[in-house]
């Protein structure tokens, strides 16, 4: 029985980075072999063991055969006779067909070595083309390392979408790769490989509608929303923000590509226009309930937000704020700023640029908060009908000389 470090281990350590998880191959063993070592099974579609000290995974050297369409239609061989390179050789990419045994010397069948020096993404064979999966694992590590996507591969995958194998992916798998790649450090390289290769617009139609959408030139100096989506992303990711941030800015401009091209440059109306596809996308990866809900605000109010400048009355303000839900959830409300603030500095040679709005309206809704809502409340015993508005109004109030300083200095009038 012999025992490789094997995947993502030798790779990381290879790249001189810092390795979380290890896994392990077993070769010249079966699963009675491992039971009476005292290794325990883990579930019974893969022959893998946990290791009665360490927890670590061992996995049986084993083949795979495919039998249907999807990353589930597969069978597995699983023996003492398969060998370490047939294992090794079912793997996706080069890059991860890589072990060392138990002297530290590396096993490279593939040429996974060079291919992390030369920083491209290869795949192993063309039983890659059996699991769609791979097709957005090889997006998620381009978005993690930066890497090029070999041409023959990208030619694969453009081929495994045409055949319809992406059509079979299901929802939980979909949306637990996506949101792995949207938190690496080049998110917006896993939608440009999605793009490319085709997968973009089965997974996500309404971000692939977004390409070759024009837009105003005096505010997007990149002109296509698409290409401002993908600047977006990457400046929330640049920002370090969480899941929730990081889709809401991918999501947070959809109804563009619904939008009348006449009304499109003055930013008429695509906010509401992009309600509907958010929730699409939403239902459609059964994405979970803070990254769904985020989405669909930042959708709905980042222009009205952007736009606190043009507001003249501290009540609209109390308004906007109540519609945002910000008084009982003031942390979703400072995410959806960190979005605008995103929004606003993802544009080409913006990415620096002053963002006064999102502190404002954090002041503002302290100024709102700073208000004693029992005590007023107190005040109407028998008329609570009128409870609301005399808050709203006491509220407004306290506002109003924050927002007055805030219109000085952006050489506003008030009112």
């Amino acid at each position: 029985m012999q025992i490789y470090l094997v995947g993502g281990a030798v790779r990381d350590s290879l790249l001189g980075l810092e390795v979380h998880d290890r896994d392990w191959v077993v070769v010249g063993a079966d699963a009675q072999t491992m039971l009476k070592q005292g290794f325990t099974p883990v579930g019974k579609d893969f022959p893998v063991f946990l290791h009665p000290v360490s927890h670590e995974e061992y996995a049986l050297a084993r083949t795979e055969r495919k039998t249907g369409k999807g990353y589930g239609g597969f069978c597995f061989h699983a023996a003492a006779d398969v060998s370490l390179e047939q294992d090794l050789m079912r793997r996706d990419l080069t890059v991860n067909a890589m072990a060392q045994d138990e002297n530290g010397c590396l096993i490279d069948p593939f040429g996974g070595q060079r291919d992390l020096e030369q920083g491209i993404l290869r795949h192993v064979s063309p039983a890659f083309a059996e699991d769609p999966v791979r097709i957005l694992r090889t997006a998620r590590f381009a978005a993690r390392y930066g890497f090029a996507v070999a041409p023959e591969t990208m030619a694969l995958m453009c081929d495994m979408v045409e055949n319809g194998e992406t059509d079979a992916l299901v929802a939980e798998r979909v949306w637990q790769e996506f949101a792995k790649g949207l938190m690496e450090k080049q998110p917006r390289r896993m939608i440009e490989i999605l793009q490319e290769c085709g997968a973009l617009k089965v997974l996500l139609p309404e971000v692939h509608a977004l390409f070759g959408v024009p837009q105003c030139a005096e505010y997007h100096p990149e002109i296509d929303s698409g290409i401002h989506t993908l600047t977006v992303l990457q400046r929330a990711a640049d920002m370090e923000l969480d899941l929730p941030e990081r889709y809401a800015a991918l999501l947070h401009d959809l109804g563009k590509a619904l939008t009348p091209k006449d009304i499109l440059p003055q930013h008429i109306g695509h906010d509401i226009r992009g309600i509907d596809p958010v929730r699409s996308v939403n239902q459609r990866w059964r994405v979970p309930k803070a990254c769904a809900e985020l989405a669909e605000l930042v959708c709905r109010y980042h222009i009205r937000l952007h736009q606190i400048g043009n507001i003249k009355k501290a009540g609209k303000i109390i308004k906007l704020l109540r519609e945002t839900d910000a008084f009982r959830r003031p942390e979703r409300f400072q995410a959806a700023l960190n979005v605008c603030m995103a929004d606003a500095q993802g544009r080409l040679g913006k990415e620096q640029s002053p963002y006064p709005q999102r502190q404002h309206w954090l002041e503002v809704l302290a100024a709102a908060q700073s208000i004693d809502t029992a005590a007023i409340a107190a005040q109407y015993p028998t008329q609570p009908q009128k409870i609301q508005a005399a808050i709203d109004e006491a509220r407004a109030q306290a506002v109003r000389p924050v927002h007055q300083n805030f219109l000085k200095k952006m050489k506003q009038p008030c009112s």
